[in-house]
């Protein structure tokens, strides 16, 4: 079936960030070093100066660099909203297009990490299924990065358990993920209630550990991760620091973080907080395959306030701040949610949800019928080609360093014959 456009052609004030992360470093020669060393000369010198600067310039503003391997994981939890969209899944869209050709790319759907909670088997299977028929959808291109699940791969477990043994429970009983859970319905901060202990899981408490797992196995050198994913990013380092002090020859890489400036989108129902799947009430957020019709109904249906004019305040109108930062993120133009609101001075707050509307769908074109065909291609025989190509390379990605861990830590080799040397 013909597929239409989409907006991931459009250019993203993001690309110019990405692509500076990405570049390796400029030349070392300052622009008032090269006019201090013209001065300073007679003028044929400082010709051969200015020449020969300019030819440093020239080769080393693109040095040789190492490559980067890229690695991040998302939740199976069926069709993604807005709020997964523009907080992550649009940033690995760019992240693809702005990488050179050797480097590495690692997009997982983290299905372990989904059974900290109770799940349907039938139904944590088919939201992961859709999850990948959404991330093809935006426009992630399994030739150019490799897509795959969680589970798939055995080392992201071992690795875990191993990492484990590092770890310091201090370190973890302060992650803020547990300590939200801890003090839910509860305003103690202790594991002395045996009612309390009881509801929560050694899963939830070594959460942080599996995701520094599925970092450091693929020996990822950058993770592009929102501000509340920044402390699991630096509890992955501290686990490589650990295990690296504690066994000889311990080589695993901490990583480096990619951020981009992206607003939390929140809900439609209630601005104070963040758009979820968890939300009862299914106005509360946006599929990325929803219909126009539907993108619009809920824009309209969003709560705001009884001022009928716009402005952007988010400390007194988060309602009409949310409203303006959707529309600011999906706006081609890039304006911020204050250029917006002044464009809009003296509309009233219709207009602003119809605008709002407008530039959510025209970020979303195409996305559902490539969703769509994901899923129906070859009989849906597709993706699970797709999955099985994606697990094969996150294996061999994840062997490399498991070989390395095994060797170190004293552990049996899962293959026979000598070990492969580990750079």
């Amino acid at each position: 079936m013909s597929v239409p456009p989409c907006a991931r052609c459009r250019p993203s004030a993001a690309s110019g960030h990405l692509r500076r992360l990405l570049r390796g470093p400029r030349s070392s020669l300052s622009a008032w070093q090269r006019r201090s060393q013209s001065s300073s000369s007679s003028p044929s010198e400082a010709s051969a100066t200015d020449a020969s600067a300019t030819e440093a310039s020239t080769t080393t503003d693109q040095p040789e660099r190492e490559p980067r391997t890229i690695f991040s994981g998302i939740q199976p939890t069926g069709v993604p909203h807005l709020g997964n969209y523009l907080g992550a899944m649009r940033q690995w869209r760019e992240l693809q297009a702005e990488a050179h050709p050797e480097d590495r790319l690692l997009f997982s759907i983290v299905d372990l990490h989904a059974i900290t909670m109770p799940q349907d088997a039938r139904q944590l299977r088919q939201r992961s299924r859709e999850m990948l028929a959404a991330l093809i959808a935006i426009g992630l291109d399994p030739k150019r990065c490799t897509l795959f699940y969680q589970s798939a791969v055995p080392a992201h477990s071992e690795l875990l358990w191993i990492l484990s043994c590092t770890s310091s429970m201090g370190y973890l009983g302060r992650m803020t993920q547990w300590k939200s859970k801890l003090t839910e319905n509860n305003n103690r901060m202790s594991l002395d209630d045996d009612a309390l202990a009881s509801k929560l899981k050694l899963g939830l408490f070594s959460y942080p550990v599996l995701q520094a797992a599925d970092i450091l196995v693929h020996r990822a050198t950058h993770v592009p991760v929102g501000d509340d994913q920044r402390q699991h990013l630096e509890f992955a380092r501290e686990c490589a620091t650990n295990f690296n002090a504690a066994f000889k020859n311990g080589r695993l890489l901490a990583p480096e973080t990619i951020t981009t400036e992206t607003p939390r989108v929140m809900s439609l129902q209630n601005p104070l907080s963040k758009m979820s799947k968890s939300s009862p009430s299914h106005k509360s957020r946006i599929e990325i395959t929803s219909e126009p019709a539907e993108i619009r109904a809920r824009l309209r249906c969003a709560v705001t306030d009884s001022d009928n004019w716009v402005t952007y305040d988010p400390a007194r109108r988060p309602g009409v701040a949310n409203l303006l930062e959707l529309w600011a993120q999906c706006d081609p133009t890039r304006r911020s949610p204050a250029a917006l609101a002044e464009d809009l001075h003296g509309a009233t707050l219709g207009a602003l949800k119809r605008q709002a509307a407008e530039a959510i769908i025209a970020e979303l074109d195409g996305v559902r019928d490539r969703y769509r065909e994901a899923l129906q291609r070859k009989g849906g025989k597709w993706l699970d080609e797709v999955a099985h190509e994606g697990a094969f390379r996150a294996r061999q990605s994840a062997r490399r360093t498991m070989l390395m861990v095994r060797d170190v830590v004293g552990l049996s080799y899962r293959r026979r014959g000598p070990m492969t040397q580990v750079k």
